[in-house]
């Protein structure tokens, strides 16, 4: 059976009224964009795999998800999730090094579907896969956007090595612009990032390294290192 471990944070806002961390209110989409700047070599377990994670909660806390899946064997690619259920493989947007990937998680209640894109920023090949949800009670309004990764240990009980330092940029939430065009998305930006992780009292082995506000918008890098939680971020931007 599979050992799971996660580290990251959750994205938020600071509420005017209050200075508190929340998130925003009437998300329909959340993105970012994802650069592999280094493959640091693959240490991860036989039958195992590792997420660098784009993370969708709605108000019924059921998770989707477009994340970067790395692997023992070294098939390495994007995948859209749904309910912890794998739905899509992207076969044409494969992850290079160097590359530069935006991915965008958009739920849309007129069409009853989840739209899970895929851009390589470098090549602008792009890539999407839309999953119906009619009549599935799925209820469509974010309540949470998590970052960060995820292990998945088949043969030991610790997390393993990262596969790639990537840095995450242009973290962003979206929101109908006009309420009354299904069609019609705004991105805002988040300001605070509140850090979160499994709670197994685990040293993973990485670090969120530089987490700062990069052109206006939150970003970090993944590297080696070691921590104990996610990143805790507040721009004053």
């Amino acid at each position: 059976m599979a050992v799971h471990f996660w580290v990251g944070s959750f994205c938020g806002i600071i509420e005017e009224n209050n200075g508190r961390p929340t998130f925003p209110r009437g998300v329909i989409a959340i993105s970012d964009i994802i650069t592999l700047i280094e493959d640091m070599g693959n240490q991860i377990p036989d039958k195992s795999w590792m997420l660098y994670l784009l993370e969708m909660f709605n108000k019924q806390d059921i998770a989707s998800e477009l994340n970067l899946i790395c692997q023992f064997d070294n098939q390495d690619y994007f995948e859209a999730i749904f309910g912890g259920i794998n739905r899509y493989r992207f076969r044409q947007v494969l992850p290079i090094v160097s590359h530069s990937y935006l991915r965008q998680i958009v739920i849309n209640s007129y069409k009853q579907s989840i739209d899970y894109i895929l851009e390589d920023l470098n090549t602008r090949q792009l890539e999407s896969f839309e999953l119906s949800l009619l009549n599935s009670g799925f209820m469509f309004e974010a309540r949470n956007h998590f970052t960060g990764l995820e292990w998945w240990n088949k043969v030991g009980n610790i997390p393993y090595h990262i596969r790639y330092h990537v840095e995450v940029s242009q973290l962003m939430y979206g929101l109908y612009d006009n309420p009354t065009d299904s069609e019609s998305l705004v991105y805002l930006r988040y300001n605070t990032l509140i850090p979160n992780h499994e709670g197994s009292g685990q040293n993973y082995p990485i670090s969120f390294h530089n987490t700062r506000v990069k052109e206006g918008y939150m970003c970090y890098n993944i590297t080696e290192g070691s921590c104990k939680t996610g990143m805790k971020y507040l721009s004053k931007a």
